[in-house]
């Protein structure tokens, strides 16, 4: 199948698959700001992001490597799997033995077991699923990420909406839908013809694991980007010139970011298509032609769904997250328009590492992430101590956005292809003056909006019709298979 059709059609399996699940992640956002107290919704985000830390320091980020050598033709799909499971066994193993020192983390007490359960319960997943898409078993997937959604929602429905059990209720939720997803996926699936020590390779495990060592640093890297933020406003109350800090306004920051989730979320079921290309297609000869399209059309994409959510961002605020329990996140609209621009420069950033996954260059994705780190932390420190919330939104963006014009330079270094520099940063500024009349809301502003929106739209034009004329074919391909 043509590069163009298979890329297409495997976004649209992945599409398909998390629409539903994506649906119910919506309805699990309200349910959560409407029994989830501020206090306590901050206490959950620390506690996801310290799994999400945690997690690829035990399991070396291996299922990285899984993606990449399972979809190798050069690599025999036994010997990766059996690699994998016993790295990461290992991994579990040692988890166990340092659970004792999660005591230490403040907002983990009482949550310890949980914690471990959970991590291990995903890592499970983690494992199980990406070597399914290593299989091309896309539809298969695609389809346990409905059943994954749909037990999660059921499990946090029964916890923290009829049992009352907040946070406890939601890590014992997320634990109970992973364990499921996992052994799903070994039983239909049949990993485990594929787990057999008797094809345990040496050789196969060392290159996996050199590949996936600066993963764990990468991954760790970006949590913490993202991490730090929270922390910051949690822990720096009484000792800024800004009051809008402490507890409440890390929970208020976390429900701005739910709107910029969006983004993320449409980013990232292109990317588990994307990824797979980039890999299969590493040797192609004209690989710099087939990225310079695909990133061209993805850019104009991701601008203007960022645009949409930025225009109609208030509204939108209020169907996702609960005002009723807690007026304080009725603000939450203030700090999400840059929060999407910090998004959409993330989104950028991941389809770059996409290059170092292809090309084995994965110290490089450590690297640049090492930058957006530093840049973050650096700047929370200075501007919540300024401007509070605003100040950690800011930083962020400032974060993502270095480290997109580091990779932008450094990724075409490993595969060259044309990028239309003056196109990203027009779009980036109307981005921002959109924002700014987003939250200052002038009379004018409906009517601005609207022009600014439909000048992007032409704007991006070309870029847009590549993809609906390959999406075009790959639709009119598979009714023609519906219709036989």
């Amino acid at each position: 199948m043509d590069k163009y059709k298979k890329l297409a059609q495997n976004t649209a399996i992945f599409a398909i698959g998390s629409f539903g699940s994506k649906i119910l992640l919506l309805l699990l956002t309200r349910l959560y700001s409407a029994n989830i107290a501020p206090d306590d919704t901050n206490t959950k985000a620390l506690l996801e992001q310290t799994a999400n830390f945690i997690i690829p320091i035990f399991t070396f980020s291996i299922a990285q490597a899984v993606i990449r050598y399972g979809l190798d033709r050069e690599y025999d799909k036994k010997e990766v799997f059996t690699s994998a499971c016993l790295v990461e066994l290992f991994g579990m193993v040692l988890l166990l033995l340092c659970s004792p020192l999660f005591r230490l983390l403040e907002y983990a007490n009482g949550y310890v077991g949980f914690l471990v359960a959970y991590i291990i319960a995903s890592s499970f997943r983690q494992l199980s699923s990406q070597f399914v898409r290593a299989r091309d078993m896309t539809k298969l997937f695609a389809l346990d990420g409905i059943l994954a959604t749909l037990s999660l929602f059921c499990f946090n429905v029964l916890f923290i909406s009829v049992l009352h059990w907040g946070v406890k209720g939601f890590m014992l939720s997320v634990f109970l839908s992973d364990l499921c997803s996992g052994i799903f996926l070994w039983l239909t699936a049949k990993l485990w013809r594929f787990f057999d020590i008797r094809c345990y390779n040496y050789e196969v495990t060392k290159v996996m694991v050199r590949f996936s060592i600066p993963m764990i640093s990468t991954e760790i890297l970006w949590i913490i980007t993202g991490f730090s933020d929270r922390l910051f406003i949690r822990y720096m109350a009484g000792h800024t010139l800004s009051t809008d800090v402490g507890q409440a306004a890390a929970g208020v920051y976390e429900n701005a970011s739910k709107l910029p989730n969006l983004l993320s979320m449409f980013s990232t079921i292109f990317f588990q298509a994307w990824n797979m290309s980039a890999i299969t297609e590493n040797n192609a000869k004209d690989k710099s032609l087939f990225y310079y399209r695909i990133y061209s059309a993805y850019q104009a994409f991701m601008f203007l769904g960022a645009a949409g959510l930025i225009v109609f961002v208030k509204p939108l605020s209020g169907i996702l997250i609960s005002y009723a329990e807690h007026p304080d996140y009725a603000r939450c609209y203030l700090y999400t328009p840059v929060l999407v621009i910090a998004v959409l420069m993330m989104s950028f950033n991941q389809f770059l590492s996409s290059i170092y996954v292809a090309t084995q260059k994965t110290s490089h994705s450590m690297w640049t992430s090492l930058i957006a780190a530093v840049v973050n932390i650096l700047l929370n420190i200075i501007l919540i101590y300024q401007w509070g919330v605003q100040g950690a939104v800011v930083a962020t963006f400032a974060s993502y956005f270095t480290c997109y014009l580091v990779r932008i330079v450094d990724t075409r270094k490993l595969i060259y292809f044309k990028v239309q520099h003056g196109r990203f940063f027009l779009n980036t500024a109307l981005l921002f003056v959109m924002s700014i009349l987003a939250v200052t809301q002038p009379a004018w502003y409906l009517p601005v909006q609207a022009l600014l929106l439909l000048f992007m739209c032409v704007f991006n034009v070309q870029a847009i019709r590549l993809v609906l004329r390959i999406a075009g074919k790959v639709s009119g391909r598979l009714l023609r298979k519906v219709r036989r």
